[in-house]
């Protein structure tokens, strides 16, 4: 699967700097659930990483010439397990990097990260997070956000109708438990059929 230009660009700009750097990382958000679903264009690309206070000047420094990285708001989130963004000055792309939190489903996602071919000719892959963890993370996301967004809830379902036979259905329902999710993923498979 490939997906378009600018977007793997920028994504490889910053997962090639986590990887020089030894930043865990995955890509999650709606460039995932295309990677594992349908796909859809994207105004920005999330990134959940493993990040510590040491691994901010060298990244700022690495990515500065081409993004927009505030030093102070890259710790502020690693402090407080929060999120920071980075633009890309030449197209304004923005990827937002959410600083693993300690609850146990975060830790997860980088455990059961796979990485997956972005761009052919020649192939670049990266590191995306799985396609159960995709599902349950944008059904939080949608309960979160009130139960509304469209594109949220077809991002799921293109995911369960792309990998249906595939994915581990006792782990979504674990984890959906936990989330407080259960109801959507019941509803996500049942309307995916």
């Amino acid at each position: 699967m490939t997906v378009p230009g600018d977007t793997v660009r920028v994504t490889l700009l910053v997962t090639q700097t986590f990887e020089r750097f030894g930043i865990p990382y995955a890509v999650g958000g709606s460039l995932a659930s295309s990677v594992h679903g349908v796909m859809r264009s994207t105004i920005d690309v999330d990134i959940v990483a493993d990040m510590r206070l040491e691994h901010v000047q060298p990244l700022v420094e690495a990515l500065s010439k081409e993004f927009y990285a505030d030093d102070e708001m890259i710790r502020g989130a690693i402090e407080h397990h929060s999120s920071f963004n980075l633009i890309h000055y030449e197209t304004a792309f923005k990827v937002d990097v959410f600083v693993q939190k300690s609850r146990a489903f975060d830790q997860m996602q980088l455990e059961r990260r796979r990485p997956s071919v972005i761009a052919t000719d020649p192939e670049q892959s990266i590191y995306v997070t799985s396609p159960e963890d995709v599902i349950l993370s944008k059904l939080e996301s949608y309960r979160m956000g009130g139960e509304v967004s469209d594109r949220q809830w077809r991002d799921v379902l293109g995911v369960l109708k792309t990998r249906e036979g595939d994915l581990d259905l006792d782990y979504m329902s674990k984890w959906a438990g936990e989330l407080k999710v259960s109801d959507l993923l019941e509803r996500a498979l049942a309307e995916s059929k």
